[in-house]
């Protein structure tokens, strides 16, 4: 295991207050693990600031699958990226309305586009951009 350091900080009393009732609610037993996250949270974020970094992604879309041509559009998509494409999830979510999660990895640019191009699909009712790191960075 890695040595720790302990370190002290100055802060607002209500803003450790409102940070206290946050993490409590999250279930965090200490705010060294909270904190510990929200410095891996930034660190991530840095690392897609490097477009030419490795990444990994979830696109999560929402469609109604009776749209013409639709699900035939999003399949080419994802088969016209098949080297970045590790995997999709699709679900019925009623008569209508299909789920799909995208498992996209990856140079940051390129994850980007792909997604953009996912998101932006006539017939898309909404999409997000999940990203995330393959962890080989942090600790």
């Amino acid at each position: 295991m890695a040595e720790l350091t302990r370190f002290g900080i100055s802060i607002d009393e209500r803003l450790l207050q409102q940070f206290d009732k946050m993490i409590s609610s999250k279930g965090y037993v200490n705010r060294s693990e909270a904190i510990r996250d929200l410095i891996r949270g930034a660190l991530v974020e840095e690392e897609w600031g490097d477009a030419n970094q490795q990444t990994v992604a979830t696109v999560t879309l929402v469609y109604d699958h009776h749209t013409r041509d639709l699900a035939d559009k999003l399949t080419e998509h994802q088969h016209s990226h098949h080297e970045e494409i590790v995997s999709t999830l699709h679900i019925h979510l009623d008569h209508h309305h299909c789920l799909e999660v995208v498992v996209i990895k990856g140079q940051a640019s390129r994850v980007r586009r792909i997604a953009d191009e996912l998101i932006g699909t006539k017939g898309v009712k909404h999409g997000k951009l999940v990203a995330t790191t393959t962890g080989k960075n942090l600790l």
